[in-house]
């Protein structure tokens, strides 16, 4: 599930080729980009393949259109955050269109009665270890992650899914540590509570 920037750098020259229609600096955005936006883009689908490569097309096509609009000077060559932000908008549309990041009912049907009991109870009780390794659970923290607000959702991938440390949040964002880690709190506490009404709501409507 985790995100990759893009490795190479694109810089103010390459923006220079890539406006003025040069092919090779077109395609070589393409190529790059490719593999990182899908796994950026995958999860956040729910996993549905279709959609996923649906959302990197048109990102890359957007992208390409928008060009212009990209600063390599103030991004120093990473082009990634500006290319997640185009995603995230097709996202959106995507899971608009469709009306859910996964079927809920597809979910609850898939779920044993001891599983649904846990997730019920989560309120009071952490996941344990073999629940955490559940297909199914998988799929509820994507379902949970795609509904939370983009700063807690940016701030919980950082640190739980990159790996990145308070200091290096703290550095790469320009607000302290303090404000960080007052960020990571309240993200925190709604995806636990956006879970935890994700689970009751599949047991009220298919219990």
């Amino acid at each position: 599930m985790g995100d990759k920037h893009l490795e190479a750098t694109f810089d103010a020259p390459w923006h220079l080729a890539a406006v003025r229609g040069d092919t090779k600096a077109i395609d070589r955005l393409a190529r790059e980009a490719l593999g990182p936006l899908y796994r950026f883009c995958l999860y956040r689908v729910g996993r549905d393949r279709h959609l996923c490569e649906e959302v990197v097309q048109e990102t890359l096509v957007t992208a390409i259109r928008r060009l212009e609009r990209y600063d390599p000077g103030r991004a120093k060559g990473d082009i990634f955050p500006w290319l997640t932000g185009l995603a995230r908008n097709e996202i959106r549309r995507v899971l608009s269109r469709e009306k859910a990041t996964i079927s809920l009912e597809t979910l609850w049907e898939r779920m044993d009665e001891q599983l649904r009991d846990v997730y019920v109870q989560i309120e009071s009780e952490p996941l344990g270890d073999e629940v955490l390794r559940r297909e199914e659970t998988r799929e509820m923290v994507s379902a949970t992650m795609s509904q939370l607000p983009p700063q807690y959702r940016d701030a919980l991938e950082a640190k739980y899914v990159a790996g990145k440390t308070v200091r290096d949040i703290a550095a790469a964002w320009r607000i302290t540590e303090k404000a960080v880690e007052s960020r990571l709190t309240r993200a925190r506490k709604a995806f636990r509570a956006t879970f935890t009404a994700l689970a009751q709501n599949l047991k009220v409507e298919h219990g």
